[in-house]
């Protein structure tokens, strides 16, 4: 089968590839710091953004984050909750690992993920596959996340691509709608079996 190095499927990482976040862990780490589990939820992502962007060090996220909950920022305290985080992000849907490595059969495949630069650093040393990809974009080395734009046009310039070139997949329907905003095809993913179908209209 030839592969079409004109169409490039952007896939997004957590929600498709990758699991969502195990709501046990957002537990556990709310334990590790002695507060309700809807305060550490609230702190945990009113802070995120710019750690997700690369903008700020998981030590700088980590002191913001126990500030608000009015508990100290000691090292020991934040590499543990740290560590937790990374951990909570480290599960992969095999069947999807499976499906978008075969699909580099057909097409270009690329990956843009909203992802701190050290979660990234984990998720590349414990998924080696995704080395075997055309192109890895990680919002916490490129400096920016999406929506934001600007995410979108990183991959653009790096894979020396149009955006019509592209099939952007999350399962984020306010990503998809920003994709689609700066030229790129884009799907909403609900499910494999659905993906599937569109990935094979699109090609």
């Amino acid at each position: 089968m030839t592969t079409d190095r004109h169409r490039i499927v952007l896939f997004d990482l957590f929600g498709v590839i990758a699991r969502h976040q195990s709501p046990s862990a957002l537990e556990k780490m709310a334990a590790r710091c002695r507060a309700a589990a809807d305060a550490f939820t609230t702190a945990y992502w009113k802070h995120r953004p710019p750690y997700d962007a690369g903008r700020q060090t998981a030590s700088a996220y980590w002191t913001d984050v126990l500030h608000a909950l009015s508990r100290p920022a000691d090292a020991d305290t934040i590499e543990e909750l740290r560590l937790t985080d990374i951990n909570s992000w480290s599960r992969v849907d095999d069947r999807m690992v499976t499906y978008v490595r075969d699909l580099r059969d057909r097409a270009r495949v690329a990956l843009l993920s909203n992802i701190p630069a050290d979660h990234a650093d984990a998720f590349l040393a414990a998924q080696p596959w995704l080395h075997d990809l055309d192109h890895l974009a990680f919002s916490g080395r490129i400096g920016a996340a999406k929506p934001d734009p600007a995410a979108f046009q990183y991959s653009v310039v790096a894979l020396q691509s149009a955006p019509a070139d592209f099939l952007f997949v999350d399962d984020r329907e306010e990503n998809v709608r920003a994709a689609q905003a700066v030229g790129m095809n884009g799907h909403v993913f609900q499910s494999q079996d659905d993906l599937a179908a569109a990935v094979d209209a699109w090609l």
